[in-house]
């Protein structure tokens, strides 16, 4: 049996469509590639899917912007005239927006009043005094939480001086520090009493007739 002819029309059902799209590109790039070993022609080929997915191969001799140059060339059709336009207008847009700012920051500061009336010159007042609140509450936001941040080092900082006082209160509590120095100063007492008592000099474990030169 002859295979049977297949209805061309858009797949209704989106998981579908993109795997039949995902097959016949590949078929499509590699023919593409075919075409261009065996025939030395110069192929450009670009795709983009339904969910606006690029694709794009050109022949390694050449490269797309190359064939899109013949092409204008060969037909006569500027294809970059419409984007060109587009990008002028948005220039020009862009270039009013940056004149406005800076005319409104020329104003903030005191500057090129003249043309303004009395119903701008109130709105400009107005605005100045919402953006002054504006600028006090955030300094005084800034202000408490600085603050605040003070006072948890400062706490910090005290809990770590209790600890280190308990700690040497403890130290001295185990290792009695306070006899240890009252035994010191009884030896050096004892010391000082034996070297003034006779005016002599004492030397421990020998009689001072066996001290003699040799």
């Amino acid at each position: 049996m002859g295979r049977g002819k297949i209805e061309i029309k858009m797949i209704e059902n989106s998981t579908n469509r993109q795997v039949t799209y995902s097959k016949r590109r590949g078929g499509l790039l590699k023919k593409a590639k075919e075409l261009s070993v065996l025939c030395d022609a110069q192929v450009c080929l670009l795709m983009v899917s339904s969910t606006s997915k690029f694709c794009e191969y050109s022949s390694p001799s050449t490269t797309t912007k190359a064939i899109l140059d013949r092409y204008q060339q060969s037909t006569g059709v500027d294809i970059w005239k419409e984007h060109f336009d587009s990008m002028k207008n948005q220039l020009v847009q862009l270039q009013g927006a940056n004149l406005k700012l800076r005319q409104e920051i020329s104003q903030r500061m005191g500057e090129e009043l003249e043309e303004l009336d009395m119903n701008q010159l109130r709105d400009l007042e107005e605005d100045l005094e919402t953006c002054l609140d504006s600028i006090r509450e955030r300094k005084i936001k800034q202000i408490i939480t600085q603050t605040e941040t003070y006072k948890k080092k400062v706490k910090s900082s005290e809990d770590q001086h209790r600890i280190l006082i308990r700690q040497l209160q403890t130290a001295d509590a185990r290792f009695g520090f306070s006899s240890v120095e009252s035994t010191v100063s009884n030896y050096d007492d004892q010391i000082t009493m034996v070297n003034i008592g006779d005016n002599q000099p004492h030397v421990y474990g020998y009689g001072i007739h066996e001290l003699r030169l040799a």
